[in-house]
C-alpha cells in the first residue's frame, strides 16, 4: 500500500480538507496532505474553539472549516450520550480534535491507503493512529461506566460496541461503517519506527475540577459505599449442621444413652433379685389350689373373678371383703366412691342430646329425610349465583395485600404493564446414539426464510370477528405514529428478507450482535443480542440455540381496549398453535405464551382429571361397601369360598346313581346345580348404605357450594378438584364409626343376643325386657336393676344408643376439623381462603347429615337386615335356613381386628420397655423432622398449576434455558416535590449536589452488588436525563431565537433556534445551580415528555419516559415517577422470592434516606407477596389452631391433661408432615399452608376417638391398684373399643382415597395434595395408634366411665373376649361367686 508519511518533523500534517463522500450518500472523506500545519482564519479559529475548546485555540492546525463542521456533527451524535460525564466528554472531544486538527498530526497519524471519492478526488481509505497505552486506558476508563438511562445500558454499548478494554474500544470507533467512521482507522499495538504515540494526559472522572468530575452513577471511584447488610438466615452452625439441629441431635443422643444405661441397670438389678429370692418357698397362707388371676382382686367388681376363671384359665379366690348393698338389686364393693365413678356433666348432656336426636331420627326416618333434604335443597338454591374465578391476580393475590395496593397505584398512574407475547424458536432435537437428545444451532438461511414468512403472517393477522390487526393493539413508544415494538432477529435485517442473502446473512448477524447500534429496528431502540438470541456460546451469535421473539401489546384499564387486545391475542394463540404443529416440517419447534395463555391454561377443564375423581370414589365405595357389612350378626355360616368349595366337592354327586338314595345328615353336603352362597352375602351386605353415605358427601359439597355462592364467594378449580376428595375421606370415617358401634349394639341387644350360650357354666338367666327404656331416663344408680336394662332392644333403641355413644366423638372430631379448616381462611390469598371456607362448610354439613339422615338410613337398613331382605333389592326376602343344633351365633364376639388388638397389640404396646422404645423412636422422628423443616423451600412453580400436557410447560422450560434477561423492576417515588431543588437532589445522580444516597445513586450502588440486590442493569433515571436534556452541548432542548418562550421542533432549522439554556446566568453546570424550579420546571418537563427519542437526541423523553411520570389532573405538579431497571435472570422460585425481598429492602432504605415514599413494582410481585409473610402466617395459624385443639379437646374430654397430650401428639403429627415436606420436595406456600392446617384438623380425628374412649373406659382391674396399671387397663380397653374403627374406618379409607391421587396428571395435585395427605395419613395413624396410647397410659388424666353400669360390664366382657353378656350382681350371685 502506498504511504504518504514523510520523515517526522514537528508541525506537519497527514491529512487536511474534505475530498467528498465515498458514494452518493455518506460523510465526507479527508484528503491526504503531507505538509506543514497552517494558521487558520478567524472564522475557522472561532469554529475550532467552539468544537474543541481552548486546547488548539492558538497556533497552526491541520484541518479546515469543512473538516471542523464534519467533526462537530460527528461529535454531536455522541454528545447526548456522554455529556453527563465531563471527563468522558472532554476526553472524547480532545481525542478526535487532536486526531483531526493537531499541528503535530503526522507524528502519530500515518495514512496507509487512499481511494477515489465520488467527486473524483483522492481521499483517505485507511490510516494508522498510534495511541499510547496510558492515554487509551485513561480514555476508556473515563467512559466505560457512563450510563444511558433510556436503554438501561451503557454509553459504551452505543459508541464502543460494548467494549471491555481500551483496544476494543478504539478499534470499534475506528471501524469503517455507515453510522461511524467513513474510513478505516487502525490502532497499532506497537509504535512504528519514526513515529511518536499520542499520549496526552487523559482526564479522570474522579478529578476535582468541574471539567472532569463525573457523578457517582458514571464514576464508581467517587461513589459512597453502602453499609453492609446483616447476614440473613441461620448463621449459627456447627460444621454442616445448624445449631438447632446440633442441639437436638445432642439432646436426643444423651436421652438415648440414658435410657440404655437405665435399662441395663434395671435388668441387672432384676436378675440379681431373681437369683436372691428364686429358692424361697411360698408362705402357707398364700398357697392355693389355683393361682390367683390378675383380674381377681379383693376389691374387684362382683363377677370379675368368675369371669377371670374362663378368661385366664385360673380359679379366683373368694373376696375377703364384705359386700355393701347400695340399692335394690345392686351390690357393689367397698369403697362406694370407687365403684360410683365420677361423671362429666358435659359428656352426660352430650350423650343425652345425641340419644334424643338418634331416637327421633331412628323413629321418624322419613320425617328426618324431609326436613334435612329440604334444608339442603334451600342451600343449593345458591347455585343460581354460582361463578368460577379465573383471573390469576384475583385468585392468588389478596385484595388488600401491599403488593396489590402498589400494583393498583402503578396502574392508575403509569398505566398497566404491557402484555408481552413471547415465542422461543429452536431446532428440532436430534437423538445421538440413542442416549440423549441435542439441539443444533437454530440459525440457518432456510430457518431465517421460514421465520421471515411467519412474522409476515403475524403482522398481517386479523382477529375474528372485528378484524383487528397488530397495528391496532401494539405498543408504540414513539407515539401513535411510531413503529410497533416487535423484538426479533428480523429487525436486524429491517424486517425484510430482501435486505440480505444466503451469502451475507451470517456476517450481518455477527456484526449486529457486536454492534446493535448499527442495526437499529424501526422502533429505534438498540436490540441487544440478549433480547433476541438464547443459548449463545460466548460471542459466537451464529451458534445460538434459540431465537427469542417478543411482541409487545399495549395494556389499558379501559375494558373495551382490553377486549380488543384479548381478541387479537386469541387469534395469535390460534395461529401459534397451528404453527407449533407445522414447524417441525421446517426443522424447527416453537414454544410460546400470549397474554391470555396463563389464565386459560390454569383454568382449563382438563386440569381436573375426571377419571381420577371417579376412580377415587369407586375405590372408596367398594371398600366401604365390602367392609361395612363385616359385623353382620347372623348365624354361623360358611364364607363364600368355603361354600364354593363345598359345592365343587358335592357337585359330581348330582350325577351319581347312589347319591339320590343316600341320606345326608347335613343338607349342605347335598349336591346342587347352583352353589348355595352364604345368606350374609345378600343380607349382611351394605352396598346401599355405603352408596347412601357417599351420596351424602356429594350432597354436602353441593350444599356448601350453594351456601357460599349465595354469599358471593366464588368457586375455584382447586375447590372443584380437591374438596370432594377431602370431604369423602373425612366423611366416610364417621360412617365406619357409626356402623361399627351399631354392630356392637346388635351384638349386645340384637335378636341373637338372647340365645343361650354354649359351654358356659349355668348362671341366673337375665330377664328379657318387654318395653323400651331409655338409658338416659335416670342418672341415679340406685334406680337401676336387672329389669330396667333390657337385653333385647328394638332397632330404634340400638341406633339411638349408637349415636349416644359415638355422637360426642363425631362432634369432637368434626368440630375440630371444621375449626381447623376455617382457620385456613385467615390466609389472605383468595383461592386459599375460598378453599378453606368451602372445605369447612362441606365438612360441617356432612357431619350434620351423618348424625341425622345417615342415622335414619341406618335404622332402615337394620330393619331390612333383621327382616331378611336382600341388599339393593329389599323387595326380595330370603327365608332363614334351618339352624343345626351345634351352630353358634356368628359374630358373638369382637371382630378380628379387635381380637388381634386385645390379644397381641395392646399387651405389646403397653409393656414398659416398649413404651420407652416408642418414645425414643418418635423422638427420633421429631428430631429428623425438625432438621428437615429447616430445608423447606418457599415458592410455587407456576408449571405445577398447569395441566401436564399444557403447551406452557415447554414454554417455561425454554424460558429458563434460553432467556438471558430478567424481569423489569420499577422503583416508584411519590409524596415528594420534584419541582424544588431538595426534591430533585433526593432523586438525581449525575450532578455534584445530588444526595449521596439519592434514589438514582442508591440504585447504582445496589447494582454493583448483584448477589444481594439481584439488579443487573443501570437504572433509567428520568430526572438525570431530563436535566441533561437541558444541557446546551446536547443540542436537544431548543427555543426560537426571536421568542424564547416558543420551543423548536426537531424539523426547525438551527438558524432559527438556539439551545434553551444559552445565555442563562449562571450557565449550565453540574452543580445544578440555576436549574429550573417550580412552574419553569413543569414547563420544560412537559416539553421534554413530547420530545422524540431519536439519533439527533437519544435522551428525548417521549419514547423512554413518556409513561414514567404522572402529572396531576391540572398538569401543574408531579404526582409520582418511577426509575426502571432490570433484575438478573431469575430461574428458580428462590430467585424470585429473594429478588422480591431485595427490592423491598432497597425501597425501604431509599424511603428512609430521601424522605420520599418509594416502593418497588414488578409484574411478578403480586404473586410473591405471600412469601414475605408466609412463615409468620404459618406460625400464627398453626399456633392458633393448636390452641383451639387444646381448648376443644380439653372441654370435650373433661381433662386438661389429656387435652394437652392430644394437642402435643397432633403438633408432633404436623411437624412430621412438615419434615416429609422438606424431604419430598414440597415447598411452603399458601396451598401447603392450608394443607398443614387441614393436617392439624385431620390429625385430631386420629387421636380424638382414642382419647375419648380412654377417658370413658372403666378399668378391668381393681381400682386400688397402682395408677399406672389402671391407665394401662383403660388404654387397652380403649384400643379394643375404637382401635378397629380408627384403623379400618379412618386410616384405610383415607389411604385408599388419597392413593388414587398418585395417578393424577396434575403435578399440583400430586405434589401438594397426594404427597402431603399421604404423609398425614401415615403420620396420623402412627401417632394416633402408637404414640398417643403410650403417652396416655403414662400420663393420661382420670377417666369418666360410662353412665350405665350394665353397659360398662357388657363392654368390658366384649373387650376381654368373653362370650357372655354380664349382668348386675345381687346378693345371690355374690354367694354363688
Amino acid at each position: 500500500m502506498a504511504s504518504h508519511h514523510s520523515d517526522l518533523t514537528d508541525g506537519r500534517c497527514s491529512m487536511r480538507g474534505s475530498c467528498g463522500p465515498k458514494g452518493l450518500f455518506g460523510k465526507p472523506l479527508p484528503c491526504p496532505y503531507d505538509g506543514p500545519a497552517y494558521e487558520p482564519d478567524d472564522k475557522t479559529r472561532s469554529l475550532l474553539a467552539s468544537v474543541c475548546g481552548e486546547e488548539l485555540a492558538d497556533g497552526p492546525i491541520c484541518c479546515n472549516s469543512d473538516q471542523l463542521e464534519v467533526l462537530r456533527d460527528n461529535l454531536n451524535e455522541a454528545e447526548a450520550l456522554i455529556t453527563s460525564c465531563p471527563a468522558c466528554r472532554n476526553n472524547f472531544r480532545s481525542f478526535f480534535c487532536h486526531f483531526t486538527c493537531s499541528p503535530d498530526q503526522a507524528s502519530f497519524v500515518n495514512i496507509t491507503s487512499t481511494q477515489i471519492s465520488s467527486t473524483g478526488q483522492t481521499a483517505v481509505q485507511s490510516l494508522d493512529f498510534v495511541v499510547a497505552e496510558p492515554h487509551g486506558k485513561g480514555f476508556f476508563n473515563s467512559c466505560k461506566d457512563v450510563k444511558v438511562g433510556a436503554t438501561n445500558g451503557y454509553a459504551m454499548d452505543l459508541i464502543g460496541d460494548g467494549a471491555k478494554d481500551y483496544l476494543t474500544f478504539l478499534r470499534s470507533m475506528g471501524q469503517e461503517k455507515p453510522l461511524g467512521s467513513p474510513f478505516q482507522i487502525n490502532f497499532p499495538s506497537s509504535v512504528p519506527q519514526g513515529m511518536v504515540a499520542f499520549d496526552k494526559p487523559p482526564r479522570n472522572c474522579a478529578d476535582s475540577d468541574l471539567s472532569s468530575r463525573c457523578a457517582c452513577v458514571d464514576c464508581p471511584q467517587i461513589c459512597p459505599t453502602l453499609p453492609d447488610l446483616p447476614t440473613l438466615g441461620n448463621t449459627c452452625h456447627v460444621g454442616a449442621l445448624s445449631c438447632l439441629s446440633f442441639t437436638l441431635i445432642l439432646a436426643y443422643s444423651l436421652c438415648l444413652v440414658a435410657f440404655l444405661a437405665g435399662f441395663s441397670v434395671q435388668t441387672a438389678l432384676r436378675r440379681s433379685e431373681e437369683r436372691k429370692y428364686g429358692r424361697l418357698a411360698l408362705a402357707p397362707d398364700t398357697t392355693s389350689d389355683t393361682p390367683l388371676s390378675p383380674r381377681s382382686h379383693s376389691r374387684d367388681l362382683v363377677g370379675a373373678s368368675s369371669l377371670a376363671r374362663y378368661l385366664d384359665g385360673e380359679q379366683s379366690s373368694h373376696s375377703t371383703t364384705g359386700p355393701r348393698n347400695v340399692g335394690r338389686g345392686v351390690t357393689l364393693l367397698d369403697p362406694l366412691d370407687s365403684v360410683q365413678p365420677r361423671q362429666y356433666r358435659l359428656s352426660v348432656k352430650l350423650r343425652r342430646a345425641f340419644y334424643q336426636l338418634g331416637l327421633f331420627t331412628a323413629s321418624s326416618p322419613f320425617a328426618t329425610f324431609a326436613i334435612m333434604f329440604t334444608l339442603m335443597g334451600l342451600l343449593t338454591l345458591g347455585w343460581v349465583r354460582f361463578s368460577v374465578e379465573t383471573d390469576p391476580v384475583r385468585l392468588w393475590v389478596a385484595p388488600d395485600s401491599e403488593s396489590k395496593v402498589q400494583k393498583d397505584f402503578f396502574d392508575q398512574n403509569f398505566g398497566p404493564f404491557y402484555q408481552p407475547q413471547q415465542i422461543f424458536v429452536t431446532s428440532v432435537a436430534t437423538e445421538e446414539r440413542g442416549l440423549s437428545t441435542t439441539k443444533k444451532p437454530v440459525l440457518s438461511w432456510d430457518h431465517l426464510e421460514f421465520w421471515f414468512s411467519v412474522e409476515a403472517d403475524i403482522r398481517s393477522l386479523r382477529s375474528s370477528p372485528n378484524g383487528y390487526s397488530l397495528s391496532d393493539v401494539c405498543f408504540r413508544p414513539a407515539g401513535p405514529n411510531g413503529a410497533c415494538v416487535f423484538q426479533s432477529i428480523t429487525a436486524w435485517f429491517g424486517n425484510d428478507i430482501e435486505n440480505t442473502s444466503p451469502d451475507t446473512w451470517a456476517d450481518r448477524v455477527q456484526h449486529c450482535g457486536h454492534s446493535p447500534v448499527d442495526c437499529l429496528p424501526d422502533f429505534q431502540q438498540p436490540l441487544l443480542p440478549k433480547y433476541i438470541l438464547g443459548g449463545v456460546p460466548g460471542d459466537n451469535y451464529l451458534e445460538a440455540e434459540a431465537l427469542v421473539v417478543n411482541i409487545i401489546i399495549s395494556n389499558s384499564l379501559d375494558t373495551e381496549v382490553q377486549e380488543i387486545a384479548v381478541e387479537w391475542e386469541r387469534e395469535l394463540a390460534n395461529y401459534l398453535a397451528q404453527l407449533k404443529e407445522l414447524a417441525p416440517e421446517a426443522g424447527l419447534q416453537i414454544s410460546y405464551s400470549t397474554g391470555i395463555s396463563l389464565e386459560e391454561e390454569i383454568n382449563k377443564s382438563t386440569n381436573m382429571d375426571v377419571k381420577i375423581v371417579v376412580l377415587s370414589y369407586l375405590a372408596m365405595f367398594f371398600y366401604v361397601a365390602l367392609t361395612l357389612g363385616a359385623g353382620y350378626s347372623g348365624r354361623d355360616e360358611e364364607g363364600v369360598l368355603a361354600s364354593l368349595r363345598r359345592w365343587a366337592v358335592n357337585f359330581p354327586h348330582l350325577f351319581s346313581p347312589s347319591s339320590s338314595s343316600a341320606l345326608s345328615v347335613d343338607s349342605r353336603n347335598a349336591p346342587h346345580i347352583f352353589p348355595r352362597l352364604p345368606r350374609k352375602l345378600f343380607i349382611g351386605s351394605k352396598f346401599t348404605l355405603g352408596l347412601f353415605g357417599i351420596a351424602l358427601v356429594i350432597l354436602s359439597v353441593a350444599s356448601s357450594v350453594g351456601l357460599f355462592s349465595a354469599l358471593g364467594i366464588k368457586v375455584t378449580l382447586i375447590i372443584a378438584e380437591v374438596i370432594p376428595f377431602l370431604v369423602l375421606a373425612v366423611g366416610v370415617d364417621n360412617v365406619f364409626i357409626l356402623v361399627h358401634e351399631l354392630d356392637r349394639q346388635n351384638l349386645l341387644h340384637g335378636p341373637n343376643a338372647s340365645v343361650p350360650e354354649q359351654n358356659i357354666p349355668p348362671y341366673p338367666t337375665p330377664i328379657p325386657p318387654a318395653f323400651r327404656h331409655s338409658q338416659f331416663d335416670s342418672s341415679h344408680a340406685d334406680s337401676i336393676d336387672a329389669a330396667s336394662l333390657p337385653l333385647y332392644l328394638p332397632p330404634e333403641e340400638r341406633v339411638a344408643r349408637t349415636l349416644a355413644k359415638m355422637g360426642p366423638s363425631i362432634m369432637l372430631s368434626s368440630f375440630t376439623e371444621t375449626l381447623a379448616f376455617a382457620l385456613g381462611a385467615l390466609v389472605p390469598m383468595p383461592a386459599v381462603r375460598n378453599f378453606a371456607l368451602y372445605a369447612a362448610g362441606s365438612v360441617f354439613l356432612n357431619a350434620l347429615l351423618q348424625v341425622t339422615v345417615f342415622v335414619s338410613a341406618m335404622v332402615l337398613d337394620l330393619r331390612r337386615t333383621e327382616a331378611g331382605r336382600m341388599d339393593c333389592f329389599p323387595c326380595i326376602q330370603i327365608s332363614a335356613r334351618i339352624q343345626l343344633p351345634e351352630s353358634t351365633p356368628h359374630g358373638s364376639g369382637p371382630g378380628t381386628l379387635a381380637r388381634l388388638i386385645r390379644k397381641y397389640y395392646a399387651p405389646f404396646i403397653l409393656r414398659p420397655v416398649i413404651k420407652s422404645a416408642v418414645i425414643l423412636i418418635f423422638g427420633a422422628f421429631f428430631v429428623i423432622s425438625v432438621i428437615s423443616v429447616q430445608h423447606i423451600e418457599l415458592g410455587l412453580d407456576e408449571r405445577l398449576a398447569l395441566p401436564s400436557d399444557s403447551y406452557l410447560v415447554q414454554y417455561f422450560d425454554d424460558m429458563d434455558t434460553y432467556l438471558n434477561v430478567g424481569p423489569p423492576v420499577y422503583f416508584v417515588s411519590h409524596d415528594i416535590d420534584v419541582t424544588r431543588r431538595r426534591g430533585q437532589q433526593a432523586l438525581c445522580a449525575r450532578f455534584t449536589t445530588c444526595d449521596d444516597f439519592s434514589v438514582a445513586n442508591t440504585l447504582e450502588a445496589e447494582r454493583k452488588r448483584p448477589a444481594v440486590s439481584y439488579i443487573s442493569d443501570p437504572s433509567a433515571s428520568w430526572i438525570d436525563d431530563f436535566l441533561t436534556w437541558l444541557n446546551p452541548n446536547a443540542d436537544c432542548c431548543r427555543v426560537r431565537k426571536r421568542n424564547p418562550d416558543v420551543f423548536c421542533s426537531p424539523r426547525d432549522s438551527s438558524r432559527l433556534c438556539q439551545p434553551c439554556w444559552a445565555g442563562k446566568t449562571p450557565p449550565y453546570n453540574i452543580t445544578m445551580e440555576g436549574f429550573p424550579e417550580g412552574e419553569e420546571f413543569i414547563r420544560y418537563l412537559k416539553q421534554w415528555l413530547v420530545s422524540p427519542t431519536n439519533e439527533d437526541c437519544p435522551i428525548g423523553g417521549q419514547a423512554s419516559y413518556g409513561s414514567a411520570i404522572s402529572l396531576n389532573q391540572a398538569q401543574d405538579n408531579v404526582v409520582a415517577t418511577h426509575f426502571r431497571t432490570f433484575f438478573d435472570p431469575l430461574k428458580t422460585q428462590a430467585d424470585f422470592i429473594n429478588a422480591f425481598d431485595a427490592a423491598h429492602r432497597i425501597a425501604d432504605d431509599m424511603s428512609q434516606r430521601t424522605g420520599a415514599s418509594v416502593f418497588p413494582y414488578s409484574l411478578f410481585f403480586v404473586f410473591f407477596d405471600q412469601y414475605a409473610h408466609i412463615v409468620s402466617i404459618t406460625q400464627q395459624v398453626l399456633g392458633l389452631g393448636l390452641a383451639s385443639v387444646l381448648m376443644v379437646t380439653a372441654v370435650f374430654l373433661g381433662s386438661w391433661r389429656t387435652g394437652t397430650i392430644v394437642t402435643a401428639v397432633v403438633a408432633l403429627t404436623v411437624v412430621n408432615v412438615m419434615g416429609v415436606m422438606g424431604l419430598w420436595g414440597v415447598s411452603l406456600n399458601a396451598i401447603s399452608l392450608v394443607n398443614l392446617v387441614i393436617s392439624l384438623g385431620i390429625a385430631v380425628e386420629f387421636c380424638a376417638h382414642v382419647a375419648r374412649a380412654f377417658m370413658n373406659s372403666g378399668p378391668g382391674v381393681a381400682l386400688d391398684n397402682p395408677i399406672g396399671q389402671e391407665r394401662d387397663e383403660r388404654m387397652s380397653a380403649a384400643l379394643v373399643d375404637v382401635g378397629p374403627s380408627v384403623l379400618s374406618g379412618i386410616t384405610f379409607t383415607k389411604l385408599i382415597g388419597m392413593s388414587v391421587l398418585a395417578l393424577t396428571r396434575s403435578k399440583l395435585l400430586e405434589i401438594y395434595y397426594f404427597r402431603m395427605w399421604f404423609s398425614l395419613i401415615i403420620a396420623g395413624a402412627l401417632h394416633g395408634l402408637i404414640l398417643l396410647p403410650v403417652i396416655l397410659s403414662l400420663a393420661g388424666g382420670p377417666g369418666f366411665p360410662m353412665q350405665e353400669a350394665d353397659e360398662e360390664w357388657m363392654t368390658t366382657a366384649i373387650r376381654s373376649g368373653y362370650e357372655y353378656t354380664p349382668f348386675l350382681a345381687d346378693d345371690t350371685s355374690v354367694q354363688s361367686d
